[in-house]
């Protein structure tokens, strides 16, 4: 807890990557609102070179010992650095999958702008130990989201971002109600301290206030009852605004809900409630996939099932040590799969139909593989990422007590191959005149490169994670 780690004040090289990925998103606007069209390339250059910076800063910083800065408001540890780098590897994947979308458009620079802005704003809901820092990231990861799905011309794309924007208000207010309502009760908005201030607070009021903060993650997250606005957001939006509002919000909200719960007093059943809402989540996602005839309405839903397994160690965060590390390897997992599958789609614009895919392997043979790779990993399907980052999470939550739901997940996971293999199928069949959006598949190198390589990064961090992983158990213990 925030509570053993040092405390220093204000250390502006702390928060480098931080600040690199600020000064890209000034650096793309302001580039793009002085160079011709032609030469809005640029902004996507500049937006990139800030990503890697970012990552290479965190990755650095990762060797230092954990701390919080800035009067304990912001903790510098193994969670915030993973964020970091995986933000940042997340936000380069969607500007490549995205490369043959928005090349050359009028929106271009903007996007850049908003891809880093926002991911800033997930980096920072991550690190936050403080309750007013908590409200500004919020707002920093929802302002620029609502304009990334909307920045699309089109019917879809505005309703997308008004539902989004209602229902982020909404949940937003109820964020800084629970915030005021803890400080009110702890007379602090440090994490550090709210353990022991609220540990004589009157249940109900703590519940309130509690609850008000978590509606706003789980907003983020994209899991029940703040879910609505993930499905119409990953079909309405561009594929690149799609591909990054149901990937790396959930990497922010998910830590950020984390910290929270493991800073708040045993008074309630703080795993209980967290686990209902992961079992709805989960199980309300899966059942909504399995009607959906568009792929990107299905990853849509795919999306908010997915929310559902990785709430399983937040709901433990105080009970099973392995919580923490569980939801790191799964958010790594989790964001690697789900932009490969969305570089796939990206590659293929014009099929709005999961039968439009036939021929696919016979076409684009790496197109194809990197989409069964893809979506067997969402599967959880050994040896991908997602099965190891599943296997700790039900590890975790079985650690916690939550026998219960890691059997419910897992029954979630059997059921949710149905509607993935309802989109590989199509892929291995032969296409024919009659088929829905039949067609030559285009080339669109930067999506095909991006899915190819998610893919690939997908079986050697499965892989590689998972001999680690054998050989931390296979280890003789003290």
């Amino acid at each position: 807890m925030d509570t053993a780690l040092p405390v220093s004040g204000p250390d502006p090289l702390a928060l480098l990557p931080e600040a690199i990925l600020l000064a890209g998103a000034i650096a793309a606007l302001l580039t793009g609102a002085f160079v011709p069209r032609r030469a809005l390339w640029t902004t996507r250059l500049i937006a990139a070179a800030a990503l890697v910076a970012s990552a290479a800063a965190a990755a650095t910083a990762l060797a230092e010992p954990a701390r919080s800065v800035y009067g304990g408001s912001y903790t510098l540890d193994a969670g915030t650095g993973t964020v970091r780098i995986v933000v940042a590897i997340a936000a380069l994947m969607v500007l490549a999958l995205g490369g043959d979308e928005i090349a050359g458009t009028e929106r271009e620079s903007e996007t850049c702008a908003l891809i880093l802005l926002a991911a800033l704003g997930s980096v920072v809901l991550a690190g936050t130990s403080d309750l007013l820092v908590l409200a500004v990231a919020f707002l920093l990861a929802s302002i620029p989201l609502y304009a990334l799905i909307g920045l699309t011309r089109s019917k879809a794309a505005a309703e997308a971002a008004l539902k989004t924007y209602l229902l982020g208000a909404l949940t937003g207010i109820s964020l800084l109600l629970g915030a005021t309502l803890l400080y009110g009760l702890a007379g602090t908005t440090l994490y550090a301290d709210l353990h022991q201030s609220l540990a004589g607070a009157p249940a109900p009021v703590l519940a309130v206030g509690a609850v008000g903060v978590l509606a706003g993650l789980l907003f983020k997250a994209g899991a029940v009852p703040a879910h609505f606005w993930v499905p119409d957001a990953a079909q309405g939006a561009s594929v690149t605004g799609a591909a990054f509002a149901t990937t790396v919000p959930k990497i922010g909200g998910l830590l950020a809900a984390f910290r929270l719960l493991e800073s708040l007093p045993p008074t309630l059943a703080w795993p209980l409630l967290v686990g209902i809402v992961a079992a709805a989540t989960m199980t309300l996602g899966n059942l909504a996939a399995y009607t959906q005839t568009d792929p990107r309405r299905l990853l849509g839903w795919s999306t908010v099932s997915q929310s559902g397994y990785l709430l399983m160690p937040v709901a433990v965060a105080q009970t099973a040590p392995l919580a923490l590390p569980a939801l790191l390897v799964y958010l790594t997992g989790y964001a690697l799969s789900n932009l490969a599958a969305f570089a796939v789609v990206a590659s293929c614009p014009d099929r709005a139909d999961l039968a439009a895919y036939a021929g696919l392997s016979a076409a684009r043979p790496w197109r194809a593989a990197a989409l069964v790779t893809a979506l067997l990993s969402l599967v959880g399907t050994p040896p991908t990422a997602v099965f190891l980052g599943k296997l700790t999470v039900f590890t975790a939550a079985w650690d916690g007590g939550l026998w219960w739901l890691t059997a419910l997940a897992a029954a979630n996971t059997v059921i949710s191959l149905f509607y993935y293999l309802r989109w590989i199928g199509p892929a291995f069949r032969a296409a024919s005149p009659a088929t829905p959006g039949a067609g030559a598949f285009p080339a669109k190198p930067w999506a095909s490169a991006t899915a190819v390589a998610g893919a690939a990064a997908l079986l050697a961090v499965g892989i590689g994670a998972g001999l680690v992983w054998a050989a931390v158990q296979g280890a003789p213990h003290a």
